[in-house]
């Protein structure tokens, strides 16, 4: 179960995971002590799973996003699609669906040579029906932040 200062805590590293441990005890009124090991709990149960740097793909001229539905012959072949999925970095994610197709991929390539050569590769995959692909032509909203406020029913106060 998380507490308020749970919460708390889980805001502020959402909006700055690169918040120091001193100013983020204060703004949550622990110590550093109680701080760092309230820390290590919620790593310990990977409620926090990670820190990271969100890079700027166009910097390393990675200009093209689309999202790649797979539509495979057989749930028996979803094993070897996750293990292809897993061997392939422009592949950034990959979900499971209900609905058209089985997978959603989100994709990052150089251009369309790139996007073409990916999608030649993954239709070649062993189970691999066929795909659809649709170009991401600008980003509205992208972000890893979660309303955890929506779950504060199960939260002790």
């Amino acid at each position: 179960m998380l507490d308020a200062i749970d919460i708390k805590i889980l805001n502020v590293l959402q909006e700055s995971g690169r918040t120091k441990r001193k100013t983020l005890a204060d703004l949550v009124g622990l110590s550093l002590p109680s701080l760092s090991e309230r820390l290590k709990k919620l790593e310990e149960r990977n409620v926090i799973e990670g820190y990271y740097a969100k890079i700027n793909r166009k910097k390393f001229n990675l200009d093209l996003m689309a999202f790649i539905t797979v539509i495979m012959s057989t749930s028996k072949k979803y094993n070897e699609l996750s293990k292809h999925v897993a061997e392939t970095p422009e592949i950034l994610e990959c979900y499971a669906v209900l609905g058209e197709g089985s997978h959603i991929l989100k994709v990052v390539v150089k251009d369309t040579e790139a996007l073409e050569q990916l999608l030649s590769k993954v239709q070649s995959w062993n189970g691999v029906i066929r795909t659809v692909t649709s170009f991401v032509l600008s980003t509205v909203k992208e972000t890893t932040k979660i309303n955890i406020q929506q779950g504060e029913k199960n939260v002790k106060s």
